[in-house]
Order: C-alpha cells, then sequence, then structure tokens
C-alpha cells in the first residue's frame, strides 16, 4: 500500500509478512553495524565475538548455537507496519517489543500485527492500536508488543 494508500483495518484485522528465514548474514549486519556506525569511516568493523555471530561462544552461553540479536524482529515488525502506513509511520506513533524467545538460525519468521482498537482523532487521522508479534511456522510466539499508528486523513 505504502503512505500513497488510504488505510482503512477493521478491529480484528491482521497484517502478515511472508514467513522468511533468519540466515546467518542477517544476523551478522546487526552485529557489524553497531561497531561500523561508531567508527563511521566508511569500512565494515566487527566486535569481539558475542552470541550473535559466533557458536562457540553461544554454546559457551548455554545456547544451542547463534541467536538473531532483538533488534531484527523490531525491525522486521516496523518494516511490515511501513508497508501498509509509508511514511505516515514514522511521523509520529510507537512500536514496543519484548523478545520471549530466541529466534536461532534458518528459523522461519512471520511478522504479525493485529488491530485491537481505531479512533478518529480531532486532527482526522485514525490511530490504530495494534498487538504486534515475530512466530515462527509452528506459530510460536517469538517477540511480542504493541505499537500504535496514525494515518492520514482521507
Amino acid at each position: 500500500m505504502g503512505s500513497t494508500s488510504i488505510v482503512d483495518l477493521k478491529i480484528g484485522a491482521e497484517l502478515r509478512s511472508a514467513p522468511r528465514p533468519m540466515t546467518r548474514e542477517r544476523m551478522r549486519r546487526y552485529v557489524d553495524a553497531q561497531p561500523t556506525v561508531a567508527i563511521d569511516d566508511g569500512r565494515i568493523h566487527t566486535q569481539p565475538p558475542t552470541i550473535h555471530d559466533d557458536d562457540a561462544y553461544a554454546k559457551k552461553q548455554g545456547l544451542p548455537g547463534i541467536i538473531a540479536d532483538g533488534m531484527v524482529s523490531t525491525n522486521w515488525i516496523q518494516g511490515l507496519l511501513f508497508d501498509v502506513f509509508g511514511r505516515a509511520l514514522a511521523r509520529k506513533g510507537r512500536l514496543r517489543t519484548k523478545y520471549i524467545a530466541p529466534i536461532y538460525e534458518d528459523q522461519i519468521v512471520i511478522c504479525v500485527a493485529k488491530v485491537t482498537a481505531k479512533a478518529r482523532t480531532e486532527t482526522g487521522e485514525t490511530a490504530y492500536q495494534f498487538d504486534v508479534w515475530c512466530e515462527d511456522d509452528t506459530g510460536k510466539k517469538l517477540t511480542v508488543g504493541e505499537a500504535l499508528v496514525y494515518a492520514p486523513a482521507a
């Protein structure tokens, strides 16, 4: 839909992303992003081993292997909302998430946003309240949260 569409969702409506695997490459991008952005010299920088990029280190911490940084699932939820609301998502609103289960390499992840409330504002916008989550391909919730998004007036 993007920012050029008028959004009209009913309470109970669900937005769902396509299933996608959590690949090692996707996980690695988040690990390397922090030091790369901090140093900001045009090169990619890595940090010491973490549970997000080093199998041996993750196993020493009691995990069966590397797990995704929680911001990956939060950003995927935000991307789902952006696909529907476009720039209005960035204008105002909120997104809060909690990571309740690890996401492992090659695990399938599906993002969902379910409309729980809808109200017209004084400025004519529609405020949508969502329950949001990421689930695996068995329906197990991995990340949960809530979002508030304002759709522009028609």
